[in-house]
């Protein structure tokens, strides 16, 4: 294949802007189908480097990418494993961030979509790059978006993202970037890293729950045959990721952390949730938050999880789902496979409110867990705990197998279905859950459950219906 080269002349003009007018469109430079951004703060720096050649992705960093839209370059990035000793990235410490006004680089960041995200490439340039606006990228197409740098989120405008942040319909969510089209690529390459800047928004929120205004991170809206690889994200301002009215979605080798560091509660920073969506992959995770690690909401079929590991979260979980009794909430083909879950709420559950709909074919598989407050949970009446026998969502074809690790507790699985739609086709195998404190065998307690004698673990008591997902203590 022959080398692809920058135009010279391109470089002399392109060289002579950025040093002449630095904070300007200087910043994108575009190559045909191809747009460059370097960051404002690394301009005089950009000017002045070697430039930038097109070939060999092994020589250079910001070489030509696959084909627009493919995933070709999975193969080529390979990432450590989930929970090794080299998968960590870069941190940043939110509390001694300057929250000073800074350079503004959305603007050319917009531009470069705007310019190069139809039949595309996008490349943001090493450095750091300052968001100060939200950027709604819908209407994509055949575009590969490569991200070398740093995203930094800004804290000093709060209200504004409150007020600015494109809907994404959910319980009223909000989100800071919302990417949407068909044929989509963004790679990351262990390299990209976003960040929210959360503790700000952790004190903010004060530990209030769904906090009005508070955006997620990044939304996929409406994304058809979408890849999202090799991003880490620091300090989430809400939820890391969500997936909406999307099908054919990819998420891999992604890493994320948020925590918070005083008192405040860091409650509501899912690593992702998916909803209205199906056929979605999400495999090589490793997740640190204050919720649910992966949870799989309404509406979402033919989902498959697999190599993650969850810190400080609710790890695997259906739900919520049911919450607007009038629309129906359907759940199917849900696949949870070789997940670690350390210092966790749960394990592999299923939460629901006396709604209607279904949950059903859904398999946890292959979990292992150390110190989690109660590994297996299913409730019909999530949160208030009020008319759980009189929900109709029905819940079946539920498989837990090869579940091994220790209970904070005396409990290894709760189990409360509704009276009126009854649990059925619930299966275990090789179960081994065992309180780390020793004191003999966890309970699992059980209610409303079809041929309970038939389903691989023996009950050892009724689960009431006010059960709740976190125990204080044995019960």
């Amino acid at each position: 294949m022959r080398k692809k080269m920058w135009p010279s002349s391109l470089l002399l003009v392109s060289s002579t802007l950025l040093l002449l007018l630095p904070g300007t469109s200087a910043e994108l430079v575009k190559d045909g189908s191809t747009c460059i951004v370097t960051p404002i703060s690394n301009t005089s720096k950009a000017a002045v480097a070697a430039p930038v050649v097109v070939g060999r992705r092994d020589d250079n960093p910001l070489a030509v990418p696959p084909a627009p839209g493919s995933p070709g370059a999975l193969g080529r990035f390979p990432r450590p494993e989930p929970g090794s000793s080299s998968a960590g990235h870069r941190r940043r410490n939110s509390k001694n961030l300057d929250t000073r006004a800074q350079p503004d680089d959305t603007p050319q960041i917009l531009d470069a979509f705007k310019q190069c995200g139809q039949d595309g490439t996008i490349i943001l340039r090493e450095g750091t790059y300052h968001i100060r606006q939200v950027m709604d990228l819908t209407n994509l197409r055949n575009v590969s978006v490569e991200i070398h740098g740093t995203l930094i989120w800004s804290a000093d405008n709060l209200s504004y993202w409150r007020q600015a942040s494109p809907a994404v319909t959910y319980a009223g969510r909000q989100t800071a970037v919302r990417l949407g089209g068909r044929d989509i690529a963004v790679r990351g390459f262990g390299k990209a890293l976003f960040d929210g800047n959360g503790q700000a928004w952790i004190d903010l929120a004060a530990g209030a729950s769904n906090f009005q205004g508070r955006p997620i991170s990044l939304t996929v809206w409406y994304g058809t045959n979408v890849l999202i690889d090799g991003i880490t994200w620091h300090m989430s301002q809400f939820w890391h990721t969500f997936v909406a009215h999307s099908q054919n979605v990819t998420m891999t080798n992604l890493n994320m952390s948020t925590y918070s560091s005083n008192s405040q509660s860091s409650q509501n920073t899912d690593g992702t949730n998916t909803w209205n969506s199906k056929d979605i992959t999400i495999s090589n995770w490793t997740v640190t938050c204050g919720d649910d690690c992966i949870g799989v909401k309404g509406n979402s079929s033919n989902v498959h999880v697999s190599n993650v590991v969850c810190h400080e979260s609710g790890a695997m979980t259906i739900g919520s789902v049911g919450s607007n009794s009038a629309q129906p909430d359907y759940v199917e083909n849900i696949v949870f496979d070789n997940i670690t879950a350390i210092h966790s709420s749960n394990a592999a559950w299923i939460k629901t409110y006396p709604g209607n709909g279904y949950v059903r074919n859904v398999t946890f598989r292959n979990i292992q867990f150390e110190d989690v407050n109660q590994p297996i949970y299913v409730t019909s009446c999530i949160y208030s705990y009020n008319n759980c026998d009189s929900s109709r969502l029905k819940i079946s074809d539920i498989t837990w197998s090869n579940i091994t690790g220790t209970s904070r507790y005396n409990v290894a699985a709760g189990i409360h279905c509704s009276a009126a739609a009854p649990c059925e086709g619930f299966h275990f195998d090789n179960i081994d859950i065992r309180p780390k404190d020793g004191g003999g065998a966890a309970k699992v307690l059980c209610s409303n459950i079809k041929n309970q004698a038939d389903m691989g673990i023996d009950c050892t008591g009724p689960c009431p219906g006010s059960q709740p997902q976190q125990l204080s203590g044995n019960v």
